[in-house]
């Protein structure tokens, strides 16, 4: 396993981050083809003997059961300092006024309800799921200060949203001496590379980390077109996402299976090996419902692109609709 600073903190993560996005309660929340804990549970013993020590999940994934069975399994696999746990805040927990959002009440509460159901004293980084209109960014920025100095979270990041929202918050923190974003977790992946215009030149230039999400574009860069799974038929983000410029996608998913063939190596490691080459990406987030899918990210880490392999999974590329950012 490869390690990398955090942005341009002092914090080693490994080159892949496991999206524990797919472990949880699948009868809760949105994501009915979740793995249950009994089942969930090898595939995190799995990324930690391959060298993860990155995790990423939310506390709106499964209504908190994700963070609880990623925080049962990394207590009974591992010793806490060996491990950075990541979680999000900004998804509706509950009906009614203050089941969502970004407020300060919001984020109190939710950070102590994360730690909670992880187990655990802090989380390494505590990140906003989504930019929250309806409340001034300076309340949020503030609070997450204050998670930050509680001694709740170690590190602080954010998620989808135009480059110009990440700019204001990051000058913000600044002018205020506030705890700063170290990290912009985005959509990111040969089929939507949106972000390239200008959300990466800015992580670049303030040393932000980026750990993208989808780098797999919900897996329709790992087969065919049309093959379907369990996932593809349930999962209502991939119609949101990827049908709009399907002609266009189509060739970039031929693409990948064209370099794939050349290099004798599955389409996963391709579609990967091109995301960790990019500058400025610290480290995808990669989920995992079948052992292969952490094999393959592993062993993208080896996986070399020559300039004509990334300009044949390039060209047939067209801008897409923003998507991601709600």
């Amino acid at each position: 396993m490869d390690y990398r600073r955090l942005g341009t903190t002092g914090l080693e993560v490994s080159r892949i981050c496991l999206g524990c996005m797919s472990y949880g309660d699948a009868t809760r929340g949105n994501h009915e083809w979740t793995l249950d804990e009994e089942t969930s549970r090898p595939f995190i013993k799995q990324a930690l003997e391959a060298g993860i020590n990155f995790f990423d999940t939310a506390n709106v994934y499964s209504e908190g059961t994700s963070e609880e069975i990623v925080g049962r399994a990394l207590k009974d696999f591992a010793k806490r300092d060996e491990v950075v746990i990541a979680t999000k805040v900004h998804g509706r927990m509950r009906p009614g006024p203050n089941g969502a959002g970004l407020s300060r009440r919001a984020i109190m509460a939710e950070i102590d309800n994360s730690l909670r159901r992880l187990g655990t004293d802090y989380v390494d980084l505590y990140q906003i799921h989504r930019w929250d209109p309806a409340v001034p960014i300076e309340e949020t920025l503030e609070a997450l200060h204050d998670v930050v100095k509680a001694g709740k979270a170690r590190y602080i990041g954010a998620s989808s949203m135009f480059a110009w929202q990440f700019a204001k918050a990051l000058y913000l923190q600044k002018a205020n001496g506030w705890a700063r974003f170290v990290t912009m977790q985005d959509h990111l992946n040969l089929m939507y590379r949106e972000e390239e215009r200008e959300m990466l030149p800015l992580c670049r230039a303030e040393g932000v980390g980026v750990i993208p999400w989808s780098p797999l574009a919900r897996g329709k860069l790992t087969r065919d077109w049309d093959e379907a799974s369990k996932r593809s038929g349930t999962d209502n983000m991939i119609t949101r996402m990827y049908t709009e410029t399907e002609a266009a996608d189509r060739k970039v998913v031929e693409a990948v299976a064209q370099v794939a063939q050349k290099l004798g190596v599955p389409r996963a490691q391709v579609a990967l090996a091109w995301l960790l080459q990019k500058d400025g990406v610290t480290a995808p987030i990669v989920g995992a419902t079948k052992p292969q899918h952490l094999t393959d990210a592993v062993a993208a880490l080896g996986v070399r692109l020559k300039a004509e392999d990334v300009a044949a999974l390039e060209a047939s590329y067209v801008p897409h609709e923003v998507a991601g950012h709600s």
